[in-house]
């Protein structure tokens, strides 16, 4: 069924979402705190199922809203607009990133999942496609039925809206595996098994930049639902909580400044 995807955020992860958003047959509005004229270039380019909005626009106009920005901006979100809605939660917590900090998530009071709801209070807000890179995002995804299709988690409290993230998850490229409540969504947050690394291809050391680039542009092994439930319920919550930048690899960090580059250059 095709729908518009409302998607709050332009950066990587925004344009990852709408490019898959598209390749399904859906409609996407896309928009930025800085507002729709300085997106034209980024719409013209994803082609005729996308424009660009306001996001006030963008959240009357989704069927389903991608949250692509980062968590510690989510209080800018104008959470009356929001009722109704459903709310694809893509934020991670990041402690320290732009100098963001809460003592309630640094103490497991409750999820970063859990604070976007609180702040959305009539929304259903389900966690997913949060926990690999932009990058593999796209790589990743496979048509359903094929052999390298991998499996993503999702957590939520609204069935229904657990349904309707499910099948535009599915669409665009996955199988999905329910790992829980908001207070479960833990499990799947940065620090995790099923964060990240998982989807991400090995590159091995002693490569030059240009092949270790390569290498890492593509897909990661799959996963299979049975593999993922098995990482969901392994995992401890990791202490300190909220995920780092230590330990990524350094193509990732070289592609993300590269692409972060060009996007201030790019009207």
């Amino acid at each position: 069924m095709k729908q518009t995807i409302g998607i709050i955020g332009a950066g990587l992860v925004g344009k990852a979402v709408a490019r898959l958003a598209i390749a399904a047959g859906h409609n996407v509005v896309i928009s930025n705190s800085r507002g729709p004229k300085t997106l034209t270039e980024l719409v013209k380019a994803l082609g005729p199922r996308a424009r660009a909005g306001s996001v006030d626009e963008a959240i009357a106009a989704g069927d389903i809203l991608s949250l692509a920005i980062p968590l510690a901006t989510f209080e800018r979100l104008p959470a009356d607009k929001f009722a109704g809605k459903v709310v694809l939660d893509q934020t991670n917590y990041y402690p320290g990133m732009g100098g963001f900090h809460r003592a309630d998530l640094d103490a497991g009071e409750l999820t970063s999942s859990e604070l976007i709801q609180r702040h959305l209070r009539g929304a259903a807000v389900i966690k997913g496609l949060h926990n690999l890179s932009w990058i593999h995002m796209e790589s990743n995804a496979r048509h359903k039925g094929d052999a390298d299709r991998t499996t993503l988690p999702v957590a939520g409290d609204n069935a229904a809206a657990i349904q309707t993230v499910t099948r535009f998850i599915e669409a665009v490229g996955y199988d999905v595996v329910h790992a829980g409540s908001l207070a479960d969504s833990w499990r799947i947050e940065p620090g995790t098994p099923i964060y990240f690394w998982r989807y991400a291809p090995v590159v091995p050391e002693g490569l030059s930049e240009v092949e270790a680039k390569r290498i890492y542009l593509q897909r990661g092994e799959p996963v299979s639902s049975h593999e993922a439930r098995e990482l969901i319920d392994a995992a401890v919550r990791p202490s300190p909580i909220g995920g780092t930048l230590v330990g990524m690899p350094k193509v990732h960090v070289d592609l993300f400044l590269e692409q972060a580059s060009a996007a201030t250059v790019t009207p």
